[in-house]
């Protein structure tokens, strides 16, 4: 077999998007086209940058061309590129660039994380994200007092995983004028200890008090966050991604970086609104490269279940109140309008079922019945009943991730209660109503890993295999219906299904192999699969 180039190597050449040219014939291991009336083939045969052949491997070989390159996968598994239907990938990048916090498990535990990068960089603000409190043993936030601890006198502002709160140290209050008087903003609370004084606990448009206090990243930073992202997601499989709540100037560092074929993932982005005047007035657009793809805009209508901001019908189970509301409605429906009037897409974040209908509701209002828009609500996570059939009556799209159900079911009981338990991360009812689900990882508040979301779709368990009759089991979905959930469904939710999505002749060629057949393979053994491939456009991006 001619010698594969490392990913190391493809780094020592302009960039990951170099390629050889010819032919390139993948065969020896299963291969899943993801194509109903022939699920399985022999060979792939590609040429430039779309398939030319899926078959049998003697028929591949008499149509390649001679030299072409014959890549042996020697057991391994090839399927159609996985995509990421959701995620933010400056922020992918930039976790791996400051303090990750994604690994804290305790107050503690936090508390020496801090300490340990203020003794490393003792000058300056200090700014992590990626904790999540759900499972540490102190069953509570973290608190100014802890930063304080951790970092005495120094600005510190950690955001949780979920980008709905952010912790802030006394320092950094004082230095955004957050007292025990302020008010918190529309959309935000601000959490406060029993003495009246603020806790450091800002939720949602609360984190807003404290944006000043933090430099922003530099364009230089965001640009090596993105190629590091870009780096990073390839290394995992993924061959592209809809890349959520996108600033103006991350797209124009995105373009400039696949012009210089410095990135090669297919990314269709999803513009935050003070990003969104060129989508708005030109409806979506394409760069030169055919990788970068702006499709519409992205909308926030509550918080997070775990920080409480999740907009729900009835009060929490575990506290008062019912949640945020964060987009006004008539804010709200003029960019729906305005997304409309130019065919671009609107992509809503609603996790609480207040939220989703709401959501579903000023959907409605703004298509007027116009069913063929593919307009998104992003996670869909607790959904009445009476709610779930309108998605597929409306042509909406499901937009959801399966690790967010196999991480919140620890504490989702708690916030909801056991009588509407059965409304949280219900990928099979949609299905079965007939809904478009896109799964996706919304890393980088999960991992943005495509194993670890097949895994929590197939089998809803934990990642140590633990679970129990609150996680709902029946929720889970066959092995056919993840594939498409995670290679189809995204490609459909971008309106890319004719081009991706499945490995038939005259598609673009995305490809996607792991070491193990996710098809086959035990559970457990889904997560212990390792990247050996992935292609995009008909290029290498990645080899192991």
């Amino acid at each position: 077999m001619r010698r594969i180039l490392t990913l190391a190597a493809l780094l020592a050449t302009s960039s990951l998007g170099q390629a050889l040219a010819g032919d390139m014939l993948i065969h020896g291991g299963p291969i899943h086209t993801g194509v109903a009336a022939t699920p399985s083939a022999e060979a792939v045969l590609i040429r430039g940058d779309r398939i030319l052949f899926v078959g049998d491997l003697a028929a591949a070989k008499a149509k390649a061309a001679k030299g072409a390159r014959d890549i042996d996968l020697k057991g391994a598994a090839a399927f159609p590129g996985f995509v990421d239907a959701h995620a933010h990938l400056t922020g992918v990048g930039l976790r791996e660039l400051t303090l990750n916090l994604d690994r804290t498990d305790s107050v503690e535990s936090l508390v020496s994380a801090v300490k340990a990068y203020a003794a490393a960089h003792p000058d300056g603000p200090i700014f992590g994200r990626g904790w999540i409190e759900t499972h540490w043993p102190e069953k509570r936030f973290p608190s100014r007092v802890d930063l304080d601890r951790a970092a005495p006198g120094r600005v510190v502002v950690l955001e949780r995983a979920d980008g709905h709160a952010v912790v802030a140290s006394s320092a950094a209050l004082a230095k955004a004028g957050v007292t025990r008087d302020t008010a918190a903003p529309t959309g935000g609370q601000i959490l406060k200890g029993d003495d009246g004084a603020p806790s450091g606990m800002l939720i949602d448009h609360a984190q807003s008090l404290v944006e000043g206090v933090i430099p922003p990243p530099s364009d230089a930073l965001k640009r090596l966050a993105l190629e590091k992202a870009g780096a990073l997601y390839a290394s995992r499989g993924w061959t592209g991604l809809g890349n959520m709540s996108v600033a103006g100037p991350d797209l124009t560092i995105l373009r400039s970086l696949a012009a210089e074929r410095k990135f090669s993932l297919r990314v269709d982005n999803y513009m935050d609104p003070s990003g969104a005047a060129e989508v708005l007035a030109k409806g979506p657009t394409s760069d030169p490269t055919g990788l970068i793809r702006v499709r519409g805009i992205k909308l926030y209508m509550d918080g997070a279940l775990g920080s409480r901001g999740a907009a729900l019908l009835a009060p929490y189970s575990d506290a008062e109140g019912l949640g945020l509301q964060l987009t006004p409605y008539d804010k709200g429906l003029a960019l729906m309008k305005a997304a409309k009037a130019v065919k671009a897409q609107v992509a809503m974040h609603a996790i609480g079922d207040r939220g989703n209908r709401m959501a579903l509701d000023w959907f409605g209002e703004a298509l007027s019945g116009d069913t063929t828009a593919r307009w998104r609500i992003e996670h869909a996570q607790i959904v009445a009943d009476e709610d779930v059939p309108r998605f597929a009556k409306m042509g909406v799209i499901a937009s959801m991730q399966p690790s967010h159900a196999i991480g919140d079911l620890y504490f989702a009981p708690a916030r909801l209660g056991k009588d509407r338990l059965h409304e949280g991360y219900r990928w099979k009812d949609f299905l079965d109503s007939g809904t478009i689900v896109a799964a996706g990882s919304d890393a980088p508040v999960e991992v943005g890993d495509p194993r670890i979301e097949f895994y929590a779709a197939v089998y809803r368990h934990s990642l140590d295999g633990f679970a129990n009759a609150d996680w709902h089991l029946d929720e889970a979905v066959s092995r056919d219906q993840a594939l498409r959930m995670l290679t189809w469904a995204p490609a459909y939710a971008a309106f890319a299904e004719k081009d991706r999505g499945t490995l038939e002749a005259g598609k673009k060629a995305d490809v996607t192999v792991f070491s193990k057949d996710l098809m086959t393979v035990e559970p457990a053994q889904i997560l212990k699969a390792q990247t050996v491939l992935t292609v995009v456009d008909g290029k290498v991006v990645f080899e192991k």
